[in-house]
């Protein structure tokens, strides 16, 4: 869902029509029945960088449907729209019971974020935790940098198992 457009512009907070915000909301089945809500950004042409961290997502297999899990950050660079973050964590949660191999789950939050929000610059990056003794951390964006951004590393150090 998106925030309305009022008179031919963006909408301000309070003309902003939240479902889920302050709201009892049960949940997604599916990522694809998912809202994902957003509100107008308060300081368009900055630059600057929001991060967003889900160190507890989780998703199944397709094909044993086991719990795969993963510890996800993504960042954006804001332009007229900020994800709603009550909206992104019902979404990130939808994934619970959603069969979808590790590259798939994170390129397609990275590709909804990015088709609901169009922001200046939006990167993921998802560190999953070993799967038949295998990490597999699948990063996806949707460019380069913008010139002159503070981009902090992601601060998720490389699986180093027991060693």
């Amino acid at each position: 869902m998106f925030a309305r457009v009022v008179g031919g512009k963006a909408a301000t907070m309070e003309e902003t029509h939240l479902t889920q915000l302050g709201q009892g909301v049960r949940g997604f089945d599916s990522p694809a029945q998912a809202i994902l809500e957003r509100v107008p950004n308060p300081h368009p042409g900055t630059l600057y960088l929001a991060r967003f961290t889900a160190p507890e997502f989780t998703a199944l297999c397709p094909v044993t449907g086991q719990p795969d899990f993963a510890h996800l950050v993504i960042d954006y660079v804001p332009e007229g729209w900020l994800v709603e973050s009550k909206s992104l964590k019902l979404y990130l949660g939808a994934f619970r019971n959603h069969g979808s191999f590790h590259e798939a789950c994170t390129v397609e939050i990275g590709k909804r974020l990015a088709d609901e929000l169009a922001p200046r610059w939006l990167r993921i990056g998802g560190y999953w935790y070993p799967r038949g003794g295998i990490p597999i951390d699948v990063f996806w964006q949707t460019g380069a940098p913008p010139e002159g951004l503070w981009l902090p590393d992601q601060g998720v150090a490389p699986y180093r198992g027991r060693g």
